[in-house]
Protein backbone atom coordinates (compact mmCIF):
# COMPACT_ATOMS: atom_id res chain seq x y z
CA UNK A 1 0.00 0.00 0.00
CA UNK A 2 1.16 3.54 -0.62
CA UNK A 3 2.41 4.93 2.31
CA UNK A 4 2.80 8.71 3.69
CA UNK A 5 -1.02 9.52 3.87
CA UNK A 6 -4.61 8.57 2.97
CA UNK A 7 -7.81 9.51 1.57
CA UNK A 8 -10.91 8.78 3.79
CA UNK A 9 -12.87 5.86 2.89
CA UNK A 10 -10.26 4.67 0.29
CA UNK A 11 -10.09 7.63 -1.64
CA UNK A 12 -13.76 9.18 -1.98
CA UNK A 13 -17.38 8.89 -0.82
CA UNK A 14 -18.39 4.95 -1.01
CA UNK A 15 -21.87 5.06 -2.46
CA UNK A 16 -24.06 2.13 -1.82
CA UNK A 17 -24.82 -0.59 -4.31
CA UNK A 18 -24.92 -4.55 -5.46
CA UNK A 19 -22.55 -6.15 -7.57
CA UNK A 20 -25.76 -7.72 -9.86
CA UNK A 21 -25.79 -10.15 -12.92
CA UNK A 22 -26.82 -7.42 -15.24
CA UNK A 23 -23.76 -5.51 -14.25
CA UNK A 24 -21.60 -8.51 -14.71
CA UNK A 25 -23.14 -9.46 -18.30
CA UNK A 26 -23.13 -5.76 -19.88
CA UNK A 27 -19.55 -5.77 -19.14
CA UNK A 28 -18.69 -9.79 -20.24
CA UNK A 29 -20.21 -8.50 -23.28
CA UNK A 30 -18.48 -4.37 -23.75
CA UNK A 31 -15.25 -6.40 -22.65
CA UNK A 32 -15.74 -8.57 -25.98
CA UNK A 33 -14.36 -5.24 -27.75
CA UNK A 34 -11.16 -6.58 -26.97
CA UNK A 35 -11.23 -9.78 -28.94
CA UNK A 36 -10.60 -7.79 -32.30
CA UNK A 37 -7.40 -6.22 -30.74
CA UNK A 38 -5.95 -8.97 -29.36
CA UNK A 39 -7.16 -11.35 -32.68
CA UNK A 40 -5.13 -8.87 -34.92
CA UNK A 41 -1.94 -8.62 -32.77
CA UNK A 42 -1.65 -12.47 -32.23
CA UNK A 43 -2.50 -13.12 -36.35
CA UNK A 44 -0.26 -10.34 -38.04
CA UNK A 45 2.95 -12.29 -36.97
CA UNK A 46 1.88 -15.58 -37.66
CA UNK A 47 1.14 -14.81 -41.19
CA UNK A 48 4.09 -12.95 -41.50
CA UNK A 49 6.21 -16.31 -41.25
CA UNK A 50 4.30 -18.27 -43.25
CA UNK A 51 6.02 -19.23 -46.45
CA UNK A 52 2.90 -19.06 -49.05
CA UNK A 53 2.07 -15.48 -47.65
CA UNK A 54 5.78 -14.47 -48.41
CA UNK A 55 5.72 -16.07 -51.63
CA UNK A 56 2.51 -13.92 -52.77
CA UNK A 57 3.34 -10.63 -50.95
CA UNK A 58 6.94 -10.45 -50.15
CA UNK A 59 9.23 -11.97 -51.62
CA UNK A 60 12.25 -10.68 -51.47
CA UNK A 61 11.85 -11.28 -47.91
CA UNK A 62 10.87 -14.64 -48.70
CA UNK A 63 14.25 -15.14 -50.61
CA UNK A 64 16.07 -13.40 -48.05
CA UNK A 65 14.81 -16.02 -45.22
CA UNK A 66 15.96 -18.73 -47.47
CA UNK A 67 19.52 -17.31 -47.69
CA UNK A 68 19.91 -16.29 -44.14
CA UNK A 69 20.31 -20.26 -43.49
CA UNK A 70 23.57 -20.34 -41.77
CA UNK A 71 24.31 -16.60 -41.98
CA UNK A 72 23.35 -13.52 -40.02
CA UNK A 73 20.15 -14.62 -37.83
CA UNK A 74 19.15 -11.16 -36.33
CA UNK A 75 18.73 -9.85 -40.10
CA UNK A 76 16.92 -12.92 -42.23
CA UNK A 77 13.17 -10.73 -41.94
CA UNK A 78 14.61 -7.40 -42.10
CA UNK A 79 12.05 -5.65 -44.36
CA UNK A 80 10.30 -2.21 -44.17
CA UNK A 81 7.21 -3.70 -46.81
CA UNK A 82 6.81 -6.60 -44.19
CA UNK A 83 6.71 -4.55 -40.83
CA UNK A 84 4.13 -1.79 -42.34
CA UNK A 85 1.84 -4.89 -43.17
CA UNK A 86 1.89 -5.17 -39.41
CA UNK A 87 1.98 -1.50 -38.38
CA UNK A 88 -0.26 0.63 -40.77
CA UNK A 89 -3.32 -0.87 -39.13
CA UNK A 90 -2.10 1.35 -35.81
CA UNK A 91 -1.11 4.12 -37.63
CA UNK A 92 -4.76 4.07 -38.90
CA UNK A 93 -6.18 3.47 -35.37
CA UNK A 94 -4.52 6.47 -34.01
CA UNK A 95 -5.86 8.88 -36.70
CA UNK A 96 -9.51 6.76 -35.80
CA UNK A 97 -8.72 7.82 -31.84
CA UNK A 98 -9.37 11.53 -32.78
CA UNK A 99 -13.03 10.70 -34.56
CA UNK A 100 -13.89 8.03 -31.99
CA UNK A 101 -13.53 10.72 -29.20
CA UNK A 102 -16.19 13.21 -30.64
CA UNK A 103 -18.36 9.74 -31.32
CA UNK A 104 -17.72 8.57 -27.86
CA UNK A 105 -19.03 11.98 -26.42
CA UNK A 106 -21.86 12.72 -28.81
CA UNK A 107 -23.62 9.71 -29.48
CA UNK A 108 -22.10 7.57 -26.40
CA UNK A 109 -19.83 4.67 -26.15
CA UNK A 110 -22.45 2.27 -27.21
CA UNK A 111 -22.51 3.82 -31.03
CA UNK A 112 -18.49 4.02 -30.72
CA UNK A 113 -17.91 0.20 -30.21
CA UNK A 114 -20.95 -0.16 -32.91
CA UNK A 115 -18.84 1.58 -35.70
CA UNK A 116 -16.05 0.07 -34.95
CA UNK A 117 -17.13 -3.25 -35.20
CA UNK A 118 -18.48 -2.90 -38.14
CA UNK A 119 -15.63 -1.27 -39.73
CA UNK A 120 -13.43 -4.15 -38.18
CA UNK A 121 -15.85 -6.58 -40.20
CA UNK A 122 -15.33 -5.06 -43.35
CA UNK A 123 -11.81 -5.11 -43.05
CA UNK A 124 -11.23 -9.07 -42.22
CA UNK A 125 -13.09 -9.24 -45.59
CA UNK A 126 -10.78 -6.96 -47.40
CA UNK A 127 -7.57 -9.16 -46.16
CA UNK A 128 -9.20 -12.26 -46.49
CA UNK A 129 -9.91 -12.02 -49.99
CA UNK A 130 -7.10 -9.66 -50.97
CA UNK A 131 -5.00 -10.39 -54.30
CA UNK A 132 -2.50 -7.53 -54.30
CA UNK A 133 -0.78 -5.16 -52.05
CA UNK A 134 -3.43 -2.21 -52.06
CA UNK A 135 -6.37 -4.40 -51.42
CA UNK A 136 -4.10 -6.26 -48.41
CA UNK A 137 -3.10 -2.55 -47.00
CA UNK A 138 -6.54 -0.89 -46.93
CA UNK A 139 -8.05 -3.51 -44.97
CA UNK A 140 -5.49 -3.28 -42.80
CA UNK A 141 -6.27 0.62 -42.40
CA UNK A 142 -9.47 -0.39 -41.94
CA UNK A 143 -8.79 -3.10 -38.91
CA UNK A 144 -7.20 -0.11 -37.45
CA UNK A 145 -9.91 2.35 -37.75
CA UNK A 146 -12.46 -0.38 -36.45
CA UNK A 147 -9.25 -0.75 -33.14
CA UNK A 148 -9.58 2.71 -32.87
CA UNK A 149 -12.71 3.00 -32.03
CA UNK A 150 -13.15 0.11 -30.11
CA UNK A 151 -9.81 0.90 -27.59
CA UNK A 152 -11.57 4.35 -27.12
CA UNK A 153 -14.89 3.37 -26.15
CA UNK A 154 -14.44 0.21 -24.25
CA UNK A 155 -12.38 0.29 -21.20
CA UNK A 156 -14.50 4.30 -20.52
CA UNK A 157 -17.38 1.85 -21.11
CA UNK A 158 -16.41 -0.79 -18.42
CA UNK A 159 -15.41 2.28 -15.70
CA UNK A 160 -18.38 4.02 -16.21
CA UNK A 161 -20.76 0.79 -15.84
CA UNK A 162 -18.68 -1.31 -13.06
CA UNK A 163 -19.34 -0.15 -9.30
CA UNK A 164 -15.82 1.22 -7.70
CA UNK A 165 -14.83 -1.82 -5.38
CA UNK A 166 -14.66 -4.11 -8.72
CA UNK A 167 -13.67 -1.81 -11.15
CA UNK A 168 -10.50 -3.10 -11.57
CA UNK A 169 -11.68 -6.69 -12.19
CA UNK A 170 -14.08 -5.97 -14.65
CA UNK A 171 -11.92 -2.99 -16.30
CA UNK A 172 -9.49 -5.92 -16.90
CA UNK A 173 -12.47 -7.78 -18.81
CA UNK A 174 -11.03 -5.81 -21.94
CA UNK A 175 -7.35 -7.39 -21.89
CA UNK A 176 -8.64 -10.63 -21.27
CA UNK A 177 -10.59 -10.50 -24.29
CA UNK A 178 -7.35 -8.74 -25.74
CA UNK A 179 -5.20 -12.01 -24.42
CA UNK A 180 -8.12 -14.53 -25.29
CA UNK A 181 -7.84 -13.05 -28.85
CA UNK A 182 -4.21 -13.09 -29.16
CA UNK A 183 -4.38 -16.97 -28.14
CA UNK A 184 -7.14 -17.70 -30.04
CA UNK A 185 -5.36 -16.14 -33.21
CA UNK A 186 -1.83 -17.99 -32.44
CA UNK A 187 -3.92 -21.51 -32.09
CA UNK A 188 -5.97 -20.49 -36.09
CA UNK A 189 -2.41 -19.81 -37.21
CA UNK A 190 -0.77 -23.22 -35.98
CA UNK A 191 -3.98 -24.87 -37.81
CA UNK A 192 -3.79 -22.79 -41.02
CA UNK A 193 -0.15 -23.51 -41.42
CA UNK A 194 -0.75 -27.33 -41.77
CA UNK A 195 -3.37 -26.48 -44.81
CA UNK A 196 -0.62 -27.70 -47.69
CA UNK A 197 -2.37 -26.05 -50.35
CA UNK A 198 -0.85 -22.58 -49.33
CA UNK A 199 -4.44 -20.76 -48.83
CA UNK A 200 -4.22 -20.86 -44.53
CA UNK A 201 -3.35 -17.38 -44.48
CA UNK A 202 -6.11 -16.26 -45.85
CA UNK A 203 -8.52 -18.30 -43.77
CA UNK A 204 -6.38 -16.83 -40.79
CA UNK A 205 -7.06 -13.12 -42.05
CA UNK A 206 -10.88 -13.73 -42.82
CA UNK A 207 -11.41 -15.10 -39.53
CA UNK A 208 -10.95 -11.89 -37.79
CA UNK A 209 -14.42 -11.48 -39.24
CA UNK A 210 -16.14 -13.49 -36.05
CA UNK A 211 -14.97 -11.41 -33.30
CA UNK A 212 -16.11 -8.23 -35.38
CA UNK A 213 -19.88 -9.90 -35.53
CA UNK A 214 -19.62 -10.71 -31.89
CA UNK A 215 -18.79 -7.66 -30.95
CA UNK A 216 -21.02 -5.68 -33.33
CA UNK A 217 -23.64 -7.82 -32.11
CA UNK A 218 -22.86 -7.36 -28.56
CA UNK A 219 -22.50 -3.40 -28.52
CA UNK A 220 -25.82 -3.22 -30.35
CA UNK A 221 -27.65 -4.85 -27.57
CA UNK A 222 -25.51 -2.53 -25.04
CA UNK A 223 -27.24 -0.16 -22.97
CA UNK A 224 -25.35 3.01 -22.43
CA UNK A 225 -23.79 4.09 -19.14
CA UNK A 226 -25.58 6.94 -16.96
CA UNK A 227 -22.63 8.90 -17.65
CA UNK A 228 -23.28 8.90 -21.32
CA UNK A 229 -27.12 8.95 -21.05
CA UNK A 230 -26.64 12.37 -19.27
CA UNK A 231 -24.22 13.83 -20.88
CA UNK A 232 -26.71 13.45 -23.41
CA UNK A 233 -29.31 15.13 -21.52
CA UNK A 234 -31.80 12.64 -20.54
CA UNK A 235 -31.62 12.71 -16.53
CA UNK A 236 -34.69 10.27 -16.36
CA UNK A 237 -33.58 7.59 -18.37
CA UNK A 238 -30.26 8.24 -16.98
CA UNK A 239 -31.06 7.71 -13.15
CA UNK A 240 -33.15 4.44 -14.00
CA UNK A 241 -29.96 3.30 -15.56
CA UNK A 242 -27.58 3.54 -12.38
CA UNK A 243 -30.69 2.51 -10.59
CA UNK A 244 -30.54 -0.43 -12.18
CA UNK A 245 -27.15 -1.19 -12.42
CA UNK A 246 -26.49 -0.59 -8.44
CA UNK A 247 -30.01 -2.96 -8.22
CA UNK A 248 -30.80 -0.07 -5.70
CA UNK A 249 -33.88 2.43 -5.98
CA UNK A 250 -32.10 5.09 -3.14
CA UNK A 251 -28.74 6.14 -5.33
CA UNK A 252 -29.69 9.76 -5.01
CA UNK A 253 -26.59 10.47 -3.59
CA UNK A 254 -23.90 8.49 -6.26
CA UNK A 255 -26.85 10.19 -9.32
CA UNK A 256 -26.02 14.10 -7.92
CA UNK A 257 -22.56 13.47 -7.93
CA UNK A 258 -22.58 12.66 -12.13
CA UNK A 259 -25.30 15.55 -12.35
CA UNK A 260 -22.31 17.69 -10.82
CA UNK A 261 -19.66 15.98 -13.04
CA UNK A 262 -21.57 16.41 -16.07
CA UNK A 263 -22.60 19.98 -15.28
CA UNK A 264 -19.21 20.63 -14.84
CA UNK A 265 -18.26 19.10 -18.00
CA UNK A 266 -21.06 21.03 -19.74
CA UNK A 267 -18.91 24.52 -19.43
CA UNK A 268 -16.25 23.14 -20.80
CA UNK A 269 -16.58 23.70 -24.33
CA UNK A 270 -13.09 22.74 -26.12
CA UNK A 271 -12.10 19.43 -23.83
CA UNK A 272 -8.77 19.13 -25.58
CA UNK A 273 -7.87 23.03 -25.40
CA UNK A 274 -9.12 22.11 -21.44
CA UNK A 275 -7.15 19.00 -20.36
CA UNK A 276 -4.01 20.96 -21.21
CA UNK A 277 -4.87 23.31 -18.14
CA UNK A 278 -2.90 22.85 -14.81
CA UNK A 279 -5.58 21.52 -13.11
CA UNK A 280 -5.67 18.54 -15.13
CA UNK A 281 -1.93 17.95 -15.35
CA UNK A 282 -1.58 14.59 -13.53
CA UNK A 283 -4.47 13.32 -15.91
CA UNK A 284 -2.80 14.44 -19.49
CA UNK A 285 0.70 13.00 -17.92
CA UNK A 286 -0.16 9.98 -17.11
CA UNK A 287 -2.58 9.56 -20.49
CA UNK A 288 0.61 10.01 -22.29
CA UNK A 289 3.27 8.22 -20.46
CA UNK A 290 1.54 4.98 -19.43
CA UNK A 291 0.55 4.44 -22.97
CA UNK A 292 4.02 5.08 -24.03
CA UNK A 293 5.66 3.24 -21.44
CA UNK A 294 3.73 -0.07 -21.92
CA UNK A 295 4.62 0.00 -25.40
CA UNK A 296 8.41 0.71 -24.60
CA UNK A 297 8.05 -2.47 -22.41
CA UNK A 298 9.39 -4.16 -25.37
CA UNK A 299 6.19 -6.70 -25.45
CA UNK A 300 4.97 -6.55 -28.85
CA UNK A 301 8.28 -7.73 -29.95
CA UNK A 302 6.57 -11.40 -28.53
CA UNK A 303 3.01 -10.42 -29.52
CA UNK A 304 3.28 -9.15 -33.11
CA UNK A 305 6.37 -11.30 -34.09
CA UNK A 306 6.71 -14.20 -31.83
CA UNK A 307 6.59 -16.88 -34.83
CA UNK A 308 9.33 -14.62 -36.49
CA UNK A 309 11.35 -14.53 -33.30
CA UNK A 310 10.99 -17.61 -32.57
CA UNK A 311 12.21 -18.56 -36.06
CA UNK A 312 14.84 -15.90 -35.74
CA UNK A 313 16.19 -17.78 -32.65
CA UNK A 314 16.57 -21.17 -34.47
CA UNK A 315 12.92 -23.24 -34.00
CA UNK A 316 10.94 -24.83 -37.19
CA UNK A 317 8.12 -23.63 -38.69
CA UNK A 318 6.00 -25.17 -36.37
CA UNK A 319 7.76 -25.38 -33.36
CA UNK A 320 7.85 -21.32 -33.74
CA UNK A 321 3.99 -21.57 -34.25
CA UNK A 322 3.06 -23.87 -31.14
CA UNK A 323 5.92 -21.45 -29.09
CA UNK A 324 3.49 -18.51 -29.51
CA UNK A 325 0.61 -20.37 -28.44
CA UNK A 326 2.28 -21.29 -25.26
CA UNK A 327 3.40 -18.02 -24.84
CA UNK A 328 0.08 -17.00 -24.97
CA UNK A 329 -1.50 -19.45 -22.53
CA UNK A 330 0.53 -17.71 -20.25
CA UNK A 331 -0.71 -14.58 -21.11
CA UNK A 332 -4.44 -15.52 -20.28
CA UNK A 333 -3.72 -17.46 -17.32
CA UNK A 334 -1.40 -14.26 -16.16
CA UNK A 335 -4.48 -11.57 -16.84
CA UNK A 336 -6.50 -14.08 -14.71
CA UNK A 337 -4.33 -13.20 -11.79
CA UNK A 338 -4.76 -9.46 -12.83
CA UNK A 339 -8.46 -9.70 -12.38
CA UNK A 340 -8.24 -11.59 -9.31
CA UNK A 341 -5.64 -9.39 -7.30
CA UNK A 342 -6.56 -5.81 -9.05
CA UNK A 343 -8.62 -4.80 -6.57
CA UNK A 344 -6.90 -6.92 -3.34
CA UNK A 345 -3.39 -5.24 -3.73
CA UNK A 346 -3.98 -2.64 -5.70
CA UNK A 347 -2.50 -1.01 -8.89
CA UNK A 348 0.75 0.22 -7.95
CA UNK A 349 1.46 -2.97 -6.48
CA UNK A 350 1.11 -4.83 -9.75
CA UNK A 351 2.70 -2.36 -11.56
CA UNK A 352 5.86 -2.69 -9.46
CA UNK A 353 6.15 -6.10 -9.05
CA UNK A 354 5.71 -6.83 -12.71
CA UNK A 355 8.27 -4.02 -13.89
CA UNK A 356 10.87 -5.49 -11.39
CA UNK A 357 9.86 -9.00 -13.18
CA UNK A 358 9.86 -7.77 -16.96
CA UNK A 359 13.59 -6.23 -16.55
CA UNK A 360 15.13 -9.58 -14.83
CA UNK A 361 13.54 -11.90 -17.72
CA UNK A 362 14.39 -9.72 -20.23
CA UNK A 363 18.20 -8.76 -19.12
CA UNK A 364 18.01 -13.06 -18.83
CA UNK A 365 16.69 -13.52 -22.76
CA UNK A 366 19.40 -10.82 -23.90
CA UNK A 367 22.02 -12.87 -22.54
CA UNK A 368 21.12 -16.18 -23.59
CA UNK A 369 20.77 -15.10 -27.00
CA UNK A 370 24.29 -13.29 -26.95
CA UNK A 371 25.45 -16.59 -26.21
CA UNK A 372 24.19 -18.25 -28.84
CA UNK A 373 24.25 -16.26 -31.61
CA UNK A 374 27.49 -13.96 -30.58
CA UNK A 375 27.46 -10.41 -32.00
CA UNK A 376 27.59 -11.54 -35.61
CA UNK A 377 24.18 -13.53 -35.57
CA UNK A 378 25.95 -16.58 -36.83
CA UNK A 379 25.41 -19.00 -34.03
CA UNK A 380 22.86 -20.79 -33.63
CA UNK A 381 20.38 -22.61 -30.29
CA UNK A 382 21.52 -26.20 -29.18
CA UNK A 383 17.86 -26.64 -29.29
CA UNK A 384 16.87 -29.09 -26.55
CA UNK A 385 17.06 -27.50 -23.03
CA UNK A 386 18.62 -24.71 -24.19
CA UNK A 387 15.33 -23.62 -26.27
CA UNK A 388 12.93 -24.90 -23.56
CA UNK A 389 14.82 -22.18 -21.26
CA UNK A 390 14.92 -19.54 -23.33
CA UNK A 391 10.82 -20.43 -23.93
CA UNK A 392 10.59 -20.15 -20.53
CA UNK A 393 12.47 -16.53 -19.49
CA UNK A 394 9.91 -15.65 -22.40
CA UNK A 395 7.20 -16.46 -20.45
CA UNK A 396 8.10 -15.47 -17.57
CA UNK A 397 8.37 -11.62 -18.87
CA UNK A 398 4.61 -12.62 -20.59
CA UNK A 399 3.22 -12.85 -17.36
CA UNK A 400 4.74 -9.85 -15.67
CA UNK A 401 3.65 -7.72 -18.15
CA UNK A 402 0.19 -9.51 -18.21
CA UNK A 403 -0.69 -8.99 -14.83
CA UNK A 404 0.55 -5.23 -14.51
CA UNK A 405 1.18 -3.30 -17.64
CA UNK A 406 -1.14 -4.60 -20.11
CA UNK A 407 -4.46 -4.27 -17.98
CA UNK A 408 -3.26 -1.62 -15.75
CA UNK A 409 -2.05 0.16 -18.98
CA UNK A 410 -5.96 0.50 -20.10
CA UNK A 411 -7.42 0.62 -16.82
CA UNK A 412 -5.63 3.17 -15.11
CA UNK A 413 -5.90 6.08 -17.53
CA UNK A 414 -9.66 5.51 -18.43
CA UNK A 415 -10.57 5.47 -14.51
CA UNK A 416 -8.30 8.64 -13.71
CA UNK A 417 -10.22 11.19 -15.52
CA UNK A 418 -13.20 13.80 -14.47
CA UNK A 419 -16.44 13.23 -17.06
CA UNK A 420 -15.07 16.40 -18.74
CA UNK A 421 -12.02 15.77 -20.06
CA UNK A 422 -12.29 11.69 -20.02
CA UNK A 423 -13.15 11.56 -23.89
CA UNK A 424 -10.23 13.55 -24.65
CA UNK A 425 -8.19 11.91 -22.06
CA UNK A 426 -8.98 8.43 -23.45
CA UNK A 427 -8.23 9.43 -27.03
CA UNK A 428 -4.57 10.73 -25.72
CA UNK A 429 -4.41 7.27 -24.43
CA UNK A 430 -5.31 5.38 -27.30
CA UNK A 431 -3.16 8.04 -29.58
CA UNK A 432 -0.37 7.73 -27.43
CA UNK A 433 -0.31 3.53 -27.44
CA UNK A 434 -0.94 3.36 -30.99
CA UNK A 435 1.23 5.68 -32.14
CA UNK A 436 4.19 3.86 -29.86
CA UNK A 437 2.43 0.58 -31.30
CA UNK A 438 3.30 1.77 -35.17
CA UNK A 439 7.00 2.90 -34.22
CA UNK A 440 7.62 -0.47 -31.89
CA UNK A 441 5.81 -2.44 -34.67
CA UNK A 442 7.44 -0.88 -37.99
CA UNK A 443 11.40 -0.45 -36.29
CA UNK A 444 11.23 -3.66 -34.57
CA UNK A 445 12.68 -6.04 -37.18
CA UNK A 446 15.22 -3.58 -38.26
CA UNK A 447 15.93 -3.02 -34.49
CA UNK A 448 17.06 -6.67 -33.96
CA UNK A 449 18.82 -6.12 -37.22
CA UNK A 450 20.85 -3.62 -35.86
CA UNK A 451 20.94 -3.98 -32.43
CA UNK A 452 21.12 -7.92 -31.80
CA UNK A 453 20.94 -9.34 -28.68
CA UNK A 454 21.16 -5.65 -27.58
CA UNK A 455 17.51 -5.18 -28.28
CA UNK A 456 15.98 -7.03 -24.96
CA UNK A 457 19.02 -4.77 -22.87
CA UNK A 458 17.12 -1.64 -24.48
CA UNK A 459 14.05 -2.64 -23.63
CA UNK A 460 14.86 -3.73 -20.32
CA UNK A 461 16.20 -0.06 -19.39
CA UNK A 462 12.99 2.07 -20.32
CA UNK A 463 11.21 -0.96 -18.19
CA UNK A 464 13.71 -0.18 -15.24
CA UNK A 465 12.52 4.06 -16.13
CA UNK A 466 9.24 3.43 -16.06
CA UNK A 467 9.14 1.36 -12.63
CA UNK A 468 10.51 4.19 -11.03
CA UNK A 469 8.25 6.46 -12.80
CA UNK A 470 5.68 4.74 -11.17
CA UNK A 471 6.88 4.24 -7.96
CA UNK A 472 7.12 8.05 -7.23
CA UNK A 473 4.10 9.33 -9.49
CA UNK A 474 0.78 7.08 -9.04
CA UNK A 475 -1.28 7.09 -6.71
CA UNK A 476 -3.32 3.90 -5.76
CA UNK A 477 -6.76 4.29 -6.83
CA UNK A 478 -8.32 1.20 -6.09
CA UNK A 479 -11.68 1.36 -4.57
CA UNK A 480 -12.21 4.85 -5.39
CA UNK A 481 -15.14 5.94 -7.07
CA UNK A 482 -14.79 7.32 -10.49
CA UNK A 483 -16.26 10.81 -9.88
CA UNK A 484 -14.63 11.09 -6.75
CA UNK A 485 -10.56 10.98 -8.30
CA UNK A 486 -9.44 14.05 -7.52
CA UNK A 487 -9.17 13.55 -3.66
CA UNK A 488 -6.19 11.09 -4.94
CA UNK A 489 -4.72 13.29 -7.10
CA UNK A 490 -4.93 16.51 -4.55
CA UNK A 491 -2.98 14.07 -1.78
CA UNK A 492 -0.26 13.14 -3.63
CA UNK A 493 2.99 14.47 -2.28
CA UNK A 494 3.66 15.49 -6.17
CA UNK A 495 0.45 16.31 -8.00
CA UNK A 496 -1.93 17.97 -5.39
CA UNK A 497 -0.41 21.21 -6.19
CA UNK A 498 -1.85 21.58 -9.58
CA UNK A 499 -5.31 19.74 -8.29
CA UNK A 500 -7.48 23.28 -6.94
CA UNK A 501 -9.41 23.18 -3.74
CA UNK A 502 -13.21 23.51 -5.14
CA UNK A 503 -12.11 20.26 -7.00
CA UNK A 504 -12.51 18.28 -3.72
CA UNK A 505 -14.82 20.05 -1.94
CA UNK A 506 -16.94 18.45 0.44
CA UNK A 507 -14.27 15.91 0.80
CA UNK A 508 -11.74 14.90 3.54
CA UNK A 509 -8.38 14.66 2.53
CA UNK A 510 -5.65 13.98 4.33
CA UNK A 511 -2.86 16.59 2.96
CA UNK A 512 0.48 14.30 3.80
CA UNK A 513 1.60 13.36 0.79
CA UNK A 514 0.20 10.37 -0.89
CA UNK A 515 1.52 7.82 -3.67
CA UNK A 516 5.63 8.34 -2.21
CA UNK A 517 6.37 5.08 -2.33
CA UNK A 518 5.21 1.65 -1.49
Amino acid sequence: MAGGGFVSQGGGKQHAGEVNNFVIITCLVAAMGGLIFGYDLGISGGVTSMAPFLQKFFPAVYEQEAKAKGGNQYCKFDSQLLTLFTSSLYLAALVASFFASMVTRIFGRKMSMLVGGLVFLLGSVLNGAAINMAMLIIGRLLLGFGIGFANQSVPVYLSEMAPAKIRGALNIGFQMAITLGILVANLVNYGTAQIKSGWGWRLSLALAAVPAIMMTVGAFFLPDTPNSILERGNMEKAKAMLQKIRGLDNVDEEFQDLVDACEAAKKVRHPWKNILQPRYRPQLVICVVIPFFQQLTGINVITFYAPVLYKTLGFGDSASLMSAVISGVVNVIATIVSIVSVDRFGRKALFLEGGIQMFVSQLAVGGMIWKSFGVNGEGSMSGGIEADILLALICVYVAGFAWSWGPLGWLVPSEICPLEIRSAGQAINVSVNMFWTFVIGQLFLSMLCHLKFGLFFFFAGFVAVMTIFIYWFLPETKNVPIEEMNTVWKAHWFWGKFIPDDAVIGHHVSMEPYGKGV
